[in-house]
């Protein structure tokens, strides 16, 4: 299979379409800009030229495997016979009387399913019943989780922040008096000297505080102080600073005028003394007749944004613009005009509009989190040490349950998983069980985050065949109910339905506007088996006894009606195309990879 010319330049203008560089000015691929990078790079760059190929056969690959695929989808297209029997299928219907022996008429305790009925039955069903190598573990976790002592180390250093204190300094020689988180007035300096988190410089509105503490925030006053108190795995101090009403949202217009030292210029040439020159001439336009501002805006503006919005922001909230804007904005009145000056350039303000006004407070945090000591994770690591040591010698899940650990379990993991179940992504633990020399039984100790779990490999199944215990919970309701139906047919002496409904004591029942394409049996279930042969015998016929999915029958045909004919079938056509196109990439990868010649090593590398 081969690539032409214009499949190529056809892929490439795809994956190139939204890069400016190989855009004409009205924004469409370009392949002569294309030829001439080509041909710049591969004359004066041949690192740059290298990965272009490298791109180009990317893209050939791509475009191959689609073409692949496409063939495969044409090659599986319905016909109009296939139409034409899916129409029969959907509209051909039956009216029929059926009694249903259900197998739960008999306990499953007196059906008897062994080891090697699981086994005869598998290898009469082999290609049910492949499985690619997998490994069982179970485990428990001990979590370095800190202790209660831990827990009040912390609490106690951050109570001793409150109030001021008096140390010795030894550089002096004389006390220090340390002012405390109540009485100082230098939120941020003391905040970065005895926080993890620093000080936020911001108005909070209660919708934004945690819940367990904004109630008690919002009823304080300033220069109070709440805490200790816990959120989560940490212990805080919060000090009410500011309040003030704050509108949630402003809408706000600016013209952006840059100057030609700012990184944001652009092409602007004009200097920093001609921006503020310009900014004050556009603000008194606008003051003495707003109207203007969209034009102003348009002409003026060198913010990128302007030709979609006419220099209209919309509505902003606290803290979702640069500072010196967002301050003004937020501290001024509705209608207020002014210019600006940012990191950006200067701001030609106007504050269109604000939306609910409300209380809004500042606050300084004091956060310590509560971690393990060095003396908790000692204590951890031997226990999982001696844990480890027990379940080695003796049963893992009686050593668990002593210990009063959770056991979890881990079925079926395959050799190139590296994800487990309530501990992550843990390729060490996945690599151990497939060693080699890893036996059934075997029990390691592996490092995880926060953490050790103790491991035990409990199963290892190579490639091939299911093992009986394996296919066990698939096929014994299986054999279980062909059993069932074995032992119902041989007990029934009754020939007719009604001989048979009054000998089980059931009803006959009937079943109306059947149909193959839905095989459902009012109070019976989903039976295709049952509603297949209804479709199988003629009016006024009686059937053998069929055994379905929930019981055995017997069935009558009352009546049966064909569709009317039709010289059209495209529409179901159709339905089949969508049908079999859906997942059909994945199977025809699944039927290459079943069927290549190729040994899967990658476990020994990964």
């Amino acid at each position: 299979m081969t690539v032409g010319a214009d499949q190529l330049r056809s892929g490439l203008a795809q994956n190139l379409s939204n890069n400016p560089a190989f855009l004409n000015e009205a924004g469409v691929f370009d392949n002569n800009k294309l030829q001439e990078y080509i041909a710049d790079v591969k004359a004066n760059d041949p690192l740059r030229y290298s990965q272009f190929v490298e791109f180009e056969q990317s893209i050939m690959q791509n475009i191959k495997e689609q073409t692949y695929f496409n063939m495969v989808k044409a090659g599986l297209m319905a016909t109009t016979s296939e139409g034409a029997f899916e129409y029969k299928i959907e509209n051909d219907k039956a009216d029929i009387e059926f009694v249903q022996i259900p197998y739960t008429s008999i306990p499953d305790a007196e059906i008897t399913v062994t080891n090697e009925d699981i086994t005869a039955y598998i290898k009469k069903n082999e290609k049910r019943f492949q499985t690619e190598a997998a490994v069982d573990i179970q485990y428990v976790f001990f979590a370095e989780d800190p202790s209660q002592e831990d827990d009040q180390v912390v609490k106690n250093e951050i109570e001793s922040l409150l109030s001021q204190k008096i140390e010795f300094n030894a550089i002096s020689k004389q006390n220090d008096t340390l002012v405390g988180f109540r009485e100082t007035q230098d939120h941020i300096g003391f905040v970065a000297q005895n926080s993890e988190v620093q000080f936020q410089d911001r108005w909070w509105f209660k919708k934004d505080l945690p819940v367990e503490i904004a109630d008690t925030i919002f009823a304080m006053n300033v220069g109070d102080v709440y805490g200790p108190f816990k959120l989560e795995n940490s212990y805080n101090l919060s000090k009410l600073v500011a309040v003030k009403q704050l509108a949630d949202s402003v809408q706000a217009k600016h013209v952006l005028i840059s100057w030609d030292a700012l990184q944001s210029a652009g092409q602007t040439s004009r200097t920093k003394e001609q921006a503020k020159t310009l900014a004050d001439s556009l603000l008194n336009v606008i003051r003495k007749d707003v109207s203007k501002f969209e034009v102003i805006a348009s002409e003026f503006s060198d913010d990128p944004s302007v030709a979609e919005n006419k220099g209209d922001l919309g509505f902003l909230n606290p803290g979702s613009t640069i500072e010196a804007f967002d301050n003004y904005i937020f501290d001024n009145q509705k209608g207020d005009k002014s210019v600006v000056e940012s990191d950006f350039g200067y701001h030609v303000i106007v504050i269109e509009d604000q939306k609910n006004i409300q209380k809004a407070v500042k606050i300084a945090n004091i956060t310590k989190t509560v971690v393990p000591s060095e003396e908790t994770t000692n204590k951890i690591f031997v226990e999982a040490t001696q844990f480890e040591a027990r379940a080695a010698s003796g049963d893992f899940a009686n050593v668990s349950k002593e210990n009063e650990l959770d056991l979890r379990p881990v079925n079926k993991i395959g050799e190139l998983e590296e994800n487990i179940p309530g501990i992550g992504n843990n390729r060490n633990i996945v690599s151990w069980a497939y060693e080699k020399n890893t036996k059934v039984g075997d029990v390691k100790r592996f490092n995880i985050n926060n953490g050790y779990a103790i491991v035990q490999l409990t199963n290892k199944s190579e490639k091939g065949l299911m093992s009986a215990a394996e296919a066990s919970a698939q096929v014994t309701p299986i054999l279980r109910n062909e059993k069932k139906a074995k032992q119902i047919r041989e007990t029934v002496k009754g020939n007719t339905l009604e001989e048979i409904a009054q000998e089980k004591n059931t009803q006959v029942k009937t079943a109306n506007a059947i149909a193959i394409k839905t095989p459902t049996l009012v109070d019976a279930g989903t039976e295709p088996k049952v509603v297949g042969a209804a479709f199988g015998i003629k009016e006024g016929q009686t059937s053998g006894w069929i055994d379905g999915r929930n019981g055995v029958y017997k069935i009558r045909v009352l009546a049966r009606r064909d569709a009317p004919a039709t010289e059209n079938y495209a529409s179901y056509v159709a339905q089949l195309n969508t049908k079999r196109a859906t997942g059909i990439n994945a199977n025809v990868f699944s039927a290459l990879k079943k069927n290549a010649k190729i040994e899967d090593r990658r476990a020994s590398f990964y």
